[in-house]
């Protein structure tokens, strides 16, 4: 087991599930995406098990559209041995604005600028969250890249030699999976804010570091693609 360092030992981990899941539908009528289920455990239980597994034990997750079965079905995280906090959004913030209403939750405890996980509940993944730990986060940003999948064949972002995010190049994915630090979002405003918005404001600023994932990752995005996972 490798050794981890004051940081590591407090980082905390958000999960996105605040989504209205308007390409998941019908299913999201009734049940949030987060907790639609691949082979009878939910998405955002493989999260939680996996960052769990990472060293993990504080949690933060966001919550809006079906935000109370979400609390329902995993509660304050005691019987897991870890602490879930949730972030409740009246409406969807989207991922920046989420990110930013949740910052009061992810800063408790911590350090000023101490670097927190974020992943979307929506994703499937076999990814080794300790990767980005151990990794460490010297920006204000890092970024898992991921091969575009077909039905995001334009990618969003490359990797350029110095490991800082660029817009040209060769174009991967953004998995949502990352590190951040809260200065990150400074002077950001409130509201509804998509991250891709900060993502372009920083391009040339080189705040942004990225590494690529070549594992197993699926952006869980529809009935097909869950029901194809499912078959798997």
């Amino acid at each position: 087991m490798h050794s981890k360092s004051a940081e590591h030992e407090k980082l905390k981990a958000m999960i996105l599930a605040a989504g209205l899941g308007k390409r998941m539908l019908p299913l999201t009528n009734t049940v949030p995406k987060p907790l639609l289920q691949i082979h009878g455990k939910s998405l955002i239980e493989y999260h939680l098990d996996a960052l769990q597994k990472a060293g993990i034990t504080e949690f933060v997750i966001n919550v809006s559209h079906l935000g109370s079965l979400i609390e329902e079905a995993l509660g304050s995280g005691a019987s897991r041995g870890i602490e879930i906090r949730y972030s409740r959004e009246p409406v969807p913030l989207e991922t920046a604005g989420g990110i930013l209403h949740a910052l009061p939750l992810l800063k408790a405890g911590q350090s000023a600028n101490d670097a927190f996980l974020v992943v979307a509940g929506d994703v499937y993944t076999d990814f080794d969250f300790s990767r980005l730990m151990q990794s460490g986060c010297s920006t204000n940003a890092k970024l898992i890249m991921v091969d575009n999948p077909p039905h995001h064949p334009q990618g969003d972002f490359a990797i350029g030699a110095d490991g800082c995010l660029e817009s040209q190049g060769k174009l991967l994915t953004f998995s949502t999976i990352a590190l951040y630090r809260p200065a990150f979002f400074d002077g950001l405003r409130e509201g509804v804010v998509m991250l891709r918005e900060l993502f372009d404001a920083n391009l040339d600023q080189q705040t942004m570091a990225a590494e690529h994932f070549s594992g197993h990752w699926s952006d869980v995005g529809t009935p097909d693609r869950l029901e194809q996972l499912n078959r798997e």
